[in-house]
């Protein structure tokens, strides 16, 4: 009688056990609101003219840096980019918003980026219209990502060996003018990366142009910055309004 009465307790033991774990994986809807909370610290250049004009409103040109630049001293971002044109006394027509990136081994937080953007663009006389994109490795990759998440804010790109999301170029307003940048050379980013989005961009009718530099590294933001052309390729462009656009 005694192994009769074990198996029971057993089968009792083993419909509990899987009775309990059956319990544990019901699924549970719920919800929680999360919170972000980053400090940028920015750069924020004015043309020499944003004082003496004072009914003017100007463009504004967002630059990202790469991951070598982020960290806790703002001043690392004058190496690369605007902000060391700007060092080394160049003027621009536009205002150039250049925030630092806190963490050295993460990606860019874009939604922290537009705050900050739209914070300085509600604080300036910057013309909505006429705000500019642009960045460089990383934040290059994070100027791809702010072109696709938010296709209606920007009036121009300019992204320089940066990683592409290349699923979603679809996504990316058709009336923005992109400038691509890459050396042929990148054992980082390999242009590869730029050759597919552009080649997917031109093929949904995006007016993108690209610029390749053989024998040329992951550094092509040296030459890509010294352009001749490019901040007044950028001054020249303007969103249109929607209201205007021609109905289909």
């Amino acid at each position: 009688m005694k192994r009769p009465l074990s198996i029971f307790l057993s089968l009792v033991l083993y419909a509990l056990f899987f009775q309990a774990c059956g319990a544990q994986s019901q699924l549970i809807a719920d919800e929680v609101e999360t919170v972000n909370v980053e400090k940028l610290r920015y750069y924020l250049y004015f043309p020499p003219d944003y004082e003496t004009d004072k009914d003017k409103e100007f463009g504004l040109l967002l630059f990202l840096h790469g991951g070598g630049d982020a960290g806790d001293s703002l001043s690392r971002i004058k190496s690369s980019g605007p902000p060391k044109l700007i060092a080394d006394g160049k003027q621009f027509p536009f205002l150039i918003l250049a925030p630092q990136h806190p963490h050295e081994k993460q990606w860019w937080n874009t939604r922290s980026v537009m705050q900050l953007l739209d914070t300085i663009v509600a604080h300036n006389r910057v013309d909505k219209k006429r705000i500019y994109l642009t960045g460089l490795s990383r934040g290059g990759s994070a100027a791809w990502e702010l072109a696709v998440h938010y296709p209606k804010k920007f009036a121009a790109m300019a992204v320089v060996c940066g990683m592409a999301p290349t699923p979603y170029a679809k996504w990316i307003d058709k009336e923005m003018p992109i400038w691509v940048f890459h050396g042929e050379e990148d054992r980082s980013i390999p242009i590869s990366e730029s050759e597919e989005m552009v080649a997917r961009l031109q093929k949904l009718g995006h007016p993108v142009q690209f610029t390749r530099y053989p024998g040329v590294g992951h550094n092509s933001w040296v030459r890509a910055y010294n352009t001749d052309g490019l901040y007044d390729w950028f001054a020249a462009q303007k969103r249109k309004d929607e209201d205007t656009k021609p109905k289909k």
